[in-house]
């Protein structure tokens, strides 16, 4: 039985790779029931980079606590099969390339003909309207098409490569989830299904929102100009990162930043987060530093003159001093100052770190073909209807005979449809 404040949700989920599956293993931390349909061969991810024949480790990672159908969308009774569960249904999720849903029979207006409270949520590349409505599109595409990639401007050989991990879908996935708690507590008060549209597009420009604000006393003269600049430099094949330094100068970072950056120690790295005045005087506190952009009414001078010549000096003398100690004497020195401070670590360095296990975020699972495994547990919890894992990732397949048992189908029934092929 699953518990949490989504416990008695059943979900179906028509979704792979990684936004819509993201979405659905987070209702699913929330206690909804998840039955996820893949195609009898497994989703992408399934096979991509198998450790044991369909299984994978990105595929193991995004399922957990799912049930798993696996069948031919494309036949007639695959059709019936899903017909017969809408009515149970709360939720679906579904991520196809547009027009997939309608020709397979699982759009909205076919399953709201079914199940009129149903709350459909459908994830697309660039959104349902406008002239790229109808094309498909991952996360690198997005990333590419809105700018996430050149904002990070890191480079493989000459050309930009994505930032990684997959920040479109993932960001997208938690969109998804949100959005599906919010109109399942709208359908409480009204008793009124809806259609959720989401997309990598909507999501990936909505979290920058500084770089995509549009004021038009500082933004009317300067981005067009810009923006003529960077279209000549097309025209003429100049490099990324020349494009790159043309939106700098309409668009400059900070010069000379010594408050919020990652430092080399003597024994490795430190990141310094200090983004307030205040915190500013603390960080010259705990070091020695000098920075004169400060004005004698503690006001702060981001940019005075001089300080592209000026603030590389600074920068040097941060970092030469920065490597005098050990990580964990600065940490030590700043902590007691009152900034914000932390080590450098790869990912694999925090499966034993006592603070992400005192806060619930490591969770040991059994999975069915794998073993044993350890894994991100939910990032959020709440005190009333705590989230946990409802179990590993599921075989392919592994539990269709149950879910279609439970749309009345007999024994006999669900072995005709195997030996058809309809199932796996």
């Amino acid at each position: 039985m699953h518990r949490g404040p989504l416990a008695g949700v059943r979900v179906l989920e028509f979704t792979q790779i990684i936004a819509g599956p993201f979405c659905c293993m987070l209702l699913s931390d929330m206690g909804a029931e998840v039955i996820k349909f893949e195609p009898i061969e497994g989703e992408p991810w399934r096979l991509f980079a198998e450790l044991v024949p369909k299984e994978s480790r990105a595929f193991v990672s995004l399922n957990r606590g799912k049930r798993d159908v696996a069948l031919d969308m494309r036949r007639p009774e695959a059709r019936e099969i899903i017909h017969r569960l809408v009515p149970t249904a709360d939720v679906i999720v579904i991520n196809y390339r547009p027009g997939v849903a309608e020709q397979l029979g699982i759009d909205y207006e076919t399953v709201r003909a079914i199940n009129p409270r149903i709350i459909y949520c459908e994830n697309t590349a660039f959104g349902r309207a406008g002239p790229m409505a109808m094309r498909g599109g991952y996360d690198i595409v997005v990333q590419a098409m809105t700018g996430l990639m050149a904002g990070e401007a890191k480079m493989q050989g000459d050309v930009p490569t994505f930032v990684h991990p997959a920040i479109a879908d993932f960001a997208t996935g938690i969109q998804m989830a949100g959005s599906v708690c919010a109109a399942l507590y709208f359908r409480e008060r009204t008793g009124k299904g809806q259609r959720i549209d989401t997309s990598l597009l909507g999501t990936s420009l909505a979290i920058q929102t500084s770089q995509f604000t549009w004021i038009d006393a500082w933004d009317a003269e300067v981005i067009p100009r810009m923006l003529a600049e960077l279209a000549a430099a097309r025209a003429e094949k100049r490099s990324f990162l020349e494009q790159v330094e043309i939106r700098r100068r309409y668009r400059p970072l900070t010069t000379a930043n010594i408050y919020y950056r990652v430092y080399q120690t003597a024994d490795g790295f430190i990141a310094v987060g200090a983004l307030s005045n205040p915190l500013r005087k603390k960080v010259l506190e705990a070091t020695g530093l000098k920075d004169p952009r400060f004005r004698p009414d503690g006001s702060f001078d981001l940019h005075p003159p001089g300080w592209e010549e000026e603030g590389p000096k600074l920068v040097a003398e941060a970092e030469a001093l920065f490597r005098s100690k050990t990580t964990e004497e600065w940490s030590d020195i700043l902590e007691r100052h009152g900034v914000p401070n932390g080590p450098l670590y790869f990912v694999e360095e925090l499966f034993d770190h006592p603070q992400t296990h005192a806060n619930g975020l490591v969770c040991e699972l059994e999975h069915p073909v794998l073993g044993r495994m350890r894994m991100v547990g939910p990032a959020f919890q709440m005190s009333e209807s705590p989230l946990e894992p409802q179990g590993a990732s599921p075989p392919l397949g592994g539990d269709t005979d149950a879910v279609l048992a439970e749309a009345g189908y007999s024994p006999e029934a669900i072995a005709a449809l195997r030996e058809a092929g309809v199932i796996l």
